[in-house]
């Protein structure tokens, strides 16, 4: 079974904003089977695939989970290698990383921005900044002839230090998200879906698709 698709499915219904009854119609179906397509409880045929692909606009790669992307797009190391580049490996996948990585800390930032809640704002950077000082410890480590006094903590207890710290962070934050900001009298107030990170970040959206793809997969290796 595809555990992507019923997932999908029922996203591309509630982001069109339309019933489950609706929906049905349009694809030919009775609400019943349709709701089992969403619960992941029945599987379709390819030609229910077909029709799904066409009445949400978007590429069956994406409905079967196989793109990030509504058109199927997906970002490959080749995006970002120059014509006068000599391909090297190893160069090239560290900038398709980088360049997911950026972009996606780029419209992160922005929502940040977009909250003016300076605890949450706090709370997130410590969170980045410490993930980025666990990093820094393990390549530091590589190299044995490195002097631990660059460092005030001792190795032993700063990975330990440091992944406590994150866990209050977050935990913070997520209190911060649940009781400090409202959305108010408005509704769009940081609406996140695929259609709006294509319509605001036309250039990053498709780097955070694949993040969120990358992370997901791994979680469920």
């Amino acid at each position: 079974m595809n555990y992507d698709f019923p997932r999908i499915l029922a996203l591309l219904r509630k982001e069109k904003g339309i019933s489950q009854k609706k929906a049905a119609q349009e694809l030919g179906v009775s609400q019943s089977l349709l709701s089992h397509y969403e619960k992941g409880i029945r599987e379709c045929g390819l030609s229910f695939v077909l029709k799904a692909s066409n009445f949400y606009d978007v590429s069956c790669d994406f409905l079967l989970g196989k793109s990030p992307n509504k058109k199927g797009a997906t970002i490959s190391i080749k995006d970002f290698q120059e014509k006068e580049d000599v391909i090297v490996p190893n160069n090239l996948k560290i900038t398709y990383k980088k360049k997911i990585l950026f972009s996606s800390l780029n419209i992160l930032i922005d929502f940040l921005d977009k909250t003016n809640n300076n605890n949450l704002i706090k709370e997130i950077f410590s969170f980045l900044f410490l993930a980025t000082y666990r990093v820094l410890r393990i390549i530091f480590r590589i190299n044995k002839k490195n002097k631990n006094e660059m460092f005030a903590l001792k190795e032993s207890i700063a990975n330990q230090f440091a992944q406590a710290e994150m866990i209050k962070s977050e935990t913070k934050a997520n209190s911060i998200a649940n009781e400090e900001i409202k959305p108010k009298t408005n509704k769009n107030f940081l609406q996140i879906s695929t259609q709006t990170l294509e319509q605001s970040y036309p250039e990053n959206y498709n780097a955070l698709l694949n993040l969120i793809k990358i992370c997901e997969t791994k979680i469920n290796e």
